[in-house]
């Protein structure tokens, strides 16, 4: 179900809790909703649907991937950057990462890690700072 984008700054702004197997509509949803706007967006946390888990969907070159309960292991090579965002007006600057090493859970809440590069780990350090209920 395509869900509305959530605006609302103070419950963006809180720690998102860790998903669990009972949470894998939500994470369908939350493909659901990111792959309806598209043209506008590539990645998409569950508190920007209004739900505070820590999900994320992103665009990973021509496909998605959705990631339960991410945690970065790693990170090299800082440089500054400004991000937009469905869910804020605008946008902001923010300090990314070009490399990342990224602990999740699979679909199957199997444990994954990997590497992930430019775009891609800019997309994800950004909806991790959503799970984390950073606001850039």
């Amino acid at each position: 179900m395509i869900r509305n984008i959530c605006k609302d700054e103070l419950f963006l702004a809180r720690k998102s809790e860790l998903a669990t197997p009972e949470d894998l509509p939500v994470a369908h949803d939350l493909l659901e909703t990111l792959i309806a706007h598209q043209d506008g967006c590539v990645g998409m946390a569950a508190n920007m649907i209004g739900v505070s888990k820590r999900i994320i969907a992103v665009e990973n070159q021509d496909t998605y991937l959705v990631l339960f309960n991410p945690v970065i292991l790693k990170k090299t090579d800082p440089y500054d950057t400004e991000e937009g965002c469905l869910s804020l007006i605008g946008t902001r600057p923010a300090k990314r990462w070009q490399t990342i090493k990224v602990q999740w859970q699979n679909e199957k809440f199997q444990t994954r890690v990997k590497t992930f590069t430019g775009w891609t780990a800019q997309i994800i350090q950004h909806e991790i700072d959503h799970c984390d209920g950073i606001i850039i």
